[in-house]
């Protein structure tokens, strides 16, 4: 929190700096009396929206060795917990079919989800140049929600020789990213000021800092997790079956840092040479988040699951004032 702080700080410093220069200088007066004035001007705003999140989720948990059971006759298949919790006569209906590496397992679903997004920017327009903003800029996307039982699902090939349709765990989980930002707008617009009572379509494009923030609830729901003795340092094993510590300070888990892309499409709408309704697009580009399980105390961290190419578009309607 601290660093966002001190990065949003630094930011806007760098972005007012420039525009109390326009402020105190009108311009000046050359021989035959025309002011000359080199355009730039105050940039502050606001926006609120929706945002859909899409990203391609990876399991990344690491090697997990699991032994699976096949029910005779059947192309069922359950993990040795699971089979040790059977009567003799039921597990007489079962035959061992060898170990397999839950780490080679798919996601059994991608991230699609839709949320609220809000943000804020400072900048300037460049000197003799007004079509041009220099922005800087803080957007926030709101919590959202990844819960999928099981998690993981798919074939894996066994130490038989076999290949076997297997499920693994059930997960709760949730995602809030903020990213810190500098961004280059044009507006399309001819003259040195932007036309009032008429919309004027603009371009953006930039790079940031993405801060997501994640929690994990675990389960072992098909038991295959509890015949890891590397996963006992995340939870207690009851009757057999591992229960996953599931710290309740989002603190206790590490956040997962990347850069972002972002672009921007819209118009915006003069109600008077100082204010702007804005109506746009924004696509933001994060490479990768991870989320990762952690102990009780969250001194111990392990990645579980991860999300690859993952895209914010958002819609969104806000402010603008120009000085």
């Amino acid at each position: 929190m601290k660093l966002k702080k001190s990065l949003f700080s630094m930011l806007a410093m760098l972005c007012v700096a420039p525009a109390f220069a326009g402020w105190q200088y009108d311009g000046y007066y050359v021989d035959d009396g025309y002011q000359d004035n080199d355009g730039t001007r105050f940039v502050i705003g606001g926006y609120g929206g929706i945002s859909f999140v899409n990203a391609k989720i990876k399991n990344e948990m690491g090697s997990v060795q699991a032994d699976y059971f096949m029910q005779n006759d059947t192309d069922v298949v359950i993990s040795g917990t699971a089979y040790d919790s059977l009567n003799p006569a039921q597990q007489a209906e079962y035959t061992y079919v060898g170990v397999g590496d839950i780490s080679e397992l798919p996601v059994a679903e991608n991230l699609s989800k839709v949320t609220f997004t809000a943000g804020a920017y400072v900048g300037f327009t460049l000197p003799y140049h007004p079509n041009w903003r220099l922005q800087a800029g803080f957007d926030h996307i709101s919590e959202i929600n990844y819960d999928r039982i099981p998690l993981f699902e798919g074939d894996i090939s066994l130490t038989s020789g076999m290949a076997a349709h297997v499920y693994s765990s059930g997960v709760k989980s949730t995602l809030t990213t903020d990213v810190i930002s500098v961004m280059g707008v044009y507006d399309f617009f001819e003259g040195s000021e932007k036309p009032l009572n008429t919309l004027v379509p603009y371009i953006g494009f930039g790079a940031g800092y993405a801060m997501s923030k994640t929690t994990v609830k675990l389960t072992d729901i098909f038991g295959d997790l509890s015949q890891d003795s590397d996963l006992n340092n995340y939870g207690t094993l009851e009757n057999g079956v591992l229960i996953f510590d599931n710290p309740s300070d989002a603190n206790k888990y590490p956040a997962s840092n990347n850069i972002a892309l972002l672009g921007m499409l819209g118009a915006s709408y003069g109600i008077n040479k100082y204010a702007f309704l804005d109506f746009g697009a924004r696509l933001m580009y994060v490479p990768k988040t991870t989320w990762a399980i952690a102990n009780s105390d969250g001194s111990q961290h392990r990645n579980w699951f991860g999300a690859e190419n993952m895209f914010y578009t958002s819609l969104a309607v806000g402010v603008r004032f120009e000085f």
